[in-house]
């Protein structure tokens, strides 16, 4: 087709400048860039309406356009239209006008359309009006003008693109250029889509093939798996509907009233009820239509015409097609669901129930169906006679197995009962061994000494120094006997009576540097010393006053006892607030002999000393006390040994923690 080019103007200058040929290079790379941007999305998209979009909206920004529409043709039964749209930002959101577009009004108006290229074809242009009719029906705005290209691809059209205008417009030989351009590309992208909906198509047809085949052995899977039969057999009638495509299935089991009805005889109906067990209904089809789940045989005649033709399916093409009368039970709604299909469920002779499936419309029952859903009948009645079986051996094997589990369990109880009392008269014979023996021994050695100063004091002629010194001897005894007994007593009362302390403010600093001050001279005799490690700002504390200056003491005694010569024992005091408890920490550390494990298990046992005690004069109830009072004043007490590096020595810290307020339901105020 020739096209006559417009003269160049003249210019002032004399040189003449030709700009409609730049122009339309401008669009020929405009164009090549286009298609090649198109290319690349129908490499890298996958074949769905999203890839349409981005090309119309490629194809809508690059030709200025109001809309892009896409709209793919076909002519096979296996796949269906695909339609993209993409309209400019200022027509999103647009609310839709009254009067909707119409498919029958645009086809009458048709000066609003042009083709971007010469019809091939007469039908072209039918099926430029058909896909922009299906394409458009959905825009915001009445239609003012159209310039649509169809696309072939392997000799047919397979698709439409069309730029929309929604005021009076003349199309432009360059907007036609880029859609020519285009063509190809979207031709291809157009097969693309269609190749992956007859792909998917094919797909379904052979799962729909496959289901018939796959069905059965799901049921075999179902029969052997430990399912509950009430859960397979929903399973079952439920894959079963679905595979046939029915629009509801029942599964009925009988219950025969007459025992001695065995195997049936030829026209004649037992007297039996019918209880739907399993029923699996489509979406659409209203729940409300069927009443009850339950019926009797008698009541039945669409279920008597099994017993009556000696165990054969019963075939419903179109119930109001039929001319008898038959009765049918209520729940069948046969008048909503007149085609049926129902097939005995069988076992030697005797008919189970009835598997059953009902379509809302007429429906001719191919053989292959009626096939596949006998052997889904042989396999439901098998599963429900083993089902029987095995509810009946179970049922045996779980009474016998109840009878022996609780013999056993009752065995078991009593062993460990025995076992923890044995274990616990062990335990109190041993402790009940090492209290009288450290009790003995505690008491026979102040004894022994108070009746050797006794005899000695009765000896004629003692001197007056001797007798001071005897004196002295039965005075320390007695004490010890006398601390002993207390303790004791105190240990006593501590673990059975759980009165509150008696809480009172105290300067904790003070506390620890007078009782040190005492303790300095018996420390030095030893060649120890104690180095304090508290705050310089007075540290308070609300405790028992009492109780405190016992366990500090008992700390410091039990450090003084076992520490080595010449070392340096640490008393350090500090004040902390952990997970919002107020509290004050208080660190007693000696380097001595460490203790192990095992001891530290025991060693704040009444009576129960570490190997370093063992020869060590004390009564053993030191650090028993010490944890007692701790738990009285609602404390912590821990006790920890780190070996000290190329020494037989470890370095032992005792931690104790206390609360700021023994009593926290009575904290002191400032005023306090």
């Amino acid at each position: 087709m020739k096209k006559r080019l417009l003269l160049p103007p003249k210019y002032p200058d004399g040189q003449e400048r030709q700009p409609y040929p730049v122009k339309l290079m401008q669009h020929q790379e405009t164009s090549h860039e286009l298609a090649q941007k198109i290319n690349h999305i129908v490499a890298t998209y996958p074949a769905t309406a999203a890839m349409l979009e981005e090309i119309a909206h490629l194809v809508g920004v690059a030709t200025d356009a109001d809309c892009c529409c896409l709209v793919t043709v076909t002519d096979e039964e296996s796949t269906q239209t695909t339609t993209a749209n993409w309209c400019s930002d200022e027509f999103l959101g647009m609310p839709l006008p009254d009067q909707m577009f119409s498919a029958e009004r645009f086809l009458m108006e048709l000066p609003v359309l042009q083709c971007a290229v010469e019809p091939r074809n007469i039908d072209e242009i039918s099926i430029i009006r058909n896909s922009l009719a299906i394409g458009c029906q959905h825009l915001p705005l009445p239609i003012k003008a159209v310039l649509a290209i169809p696309t072939r691809f392997g000799g047919k059209n397979n698709g439409v693109i069309a730029l929309i205008k929604f005021e009076a417009h003349d199309w432009h030989e360059s907007e036609k250029h880029i859609l020519k351009a285009v063509e190809t590309s979207c031709a291809i992208a157009f097969s693309q889509v269609q190749q992956a909906q007859l792909i998917s198509f094919q797909q379904q047809y052979l799962q729909k093939n496959n289901q018939h085949q796959s069905l059965i052995k799901q049921l075999t899977i179902l029969s052997r798996s430990n399912l509950e039969l009430t859960q397979m057999l929903q399973l079952a009638i439920a894959s079963t509907a679905e595979c046939l495509q029915a629009d509801r299935g029942l599964l009925i089991l009988l219950k025969y009233t007459d025992p001695l009805f065995r195997t049936p005889v030829k026209k004649q109906v037992p007297q039996a009820k019918a209880d739907v067990v399993s029923e699996w209904r489509r979406d659409n089809i209203s729940h409300a239509e069927f009443i009850s789940s339950s019926f009797s045989l008698s009541d039945c005649g669409l279920c008597q015409k099994v017993f009556l033709d000696a165990g054969k399916p019963v075939i419903i093409n179109d119930y109001a097609d039929l001319q008898d009368s038959t009765s049918v039970a209520p729940l069948f709604a046969i008048t909503e669901l007149p085609a049926v299909l129902l097939m005995p469920l069988e076992n030697q002779g005797k008919i189970l129930g009835f598997l059953v499936l009902q379509q809302a419309v007429a429906r001719n029952w191919q053989q292959a169906e009626l096939n596949l859903v006998e052997m889904v009948c042989a396999q439901v009645s098998n599963a429900i006679i083993q089902s029987k079986t095995l509810r009946q051996v179970q049922t045996l094997v779980d009474d016998r197995t109840a009878k022996l589990q609780s013999s056993l369990e009752l065995q078991s109880r009593l062993h460990e009962k025995m076992r923890q009392h044995v274990d616990q008269l062990r335990e109190l014979n041993q402790l009940k061994d090492e209290f009288m023996s450290n009790i003995s021994d505690r008491l026979r050695y102040p004894l022994t000494n108070m009746m050797m100063s006794i005899k000695n004091l009765r000896l004629p002629g003692i001197p007056p120094e001797r007798q001071v010194k005897y004196l002295e001897i039965l005075e320390n005894e007695c004490a010890k006997e006398i601390n002993l007994i207390n303790d004791l007593l105190t240990l006593q009362k501590l673990e059975s009576e759980q009165e509150p302390p008696q809480v009172e403010n105290i300067d904790l600093n003070a506390r620890i540097k007078n009782l040190s001050t005492s303790l300095t001279k018996k420390f030095a005799d030893k060649g120890l010393s104690i180095k304090l490690d508290i705050t310089k700002e007075p540290l308070k504390l609300q405790t028992e006053l009492e109780s405190f200056d016992r366990i500090l003491q008992e700390l410091l005694n039990n450090a003084y006892t076992y520490s080595e010569r010449d070392t340096i024992i640490h008393l350090h005091a500090s004040h902390q607030v952990d997970q919002l408890v107020d509290q004050v920490m208080i660190k007693v550390t000696n380097i001595g002999r460490g203790i192990s494990e095992e001891e530290a298990t025991y060693i704040f046992d009444r009576f129960r000393r570490g190997r370093g005690g063992r020869w060590t004069p004390g009564t053993g109830l030191g650090l028993a006390l010490v944890k007692s009072l701790v738990q009285h004043l609602n404390g912590a007490i821990a006790v920890e040994s780190n070996p000290i590096p190329d020494s037989q020595l470890s370095e032992i810290c005792f931690t104790l923690t206390l609360p700021q307020f023994s009593d926290e339901s009575t904290p002191y105020s400032d005023s306090d």
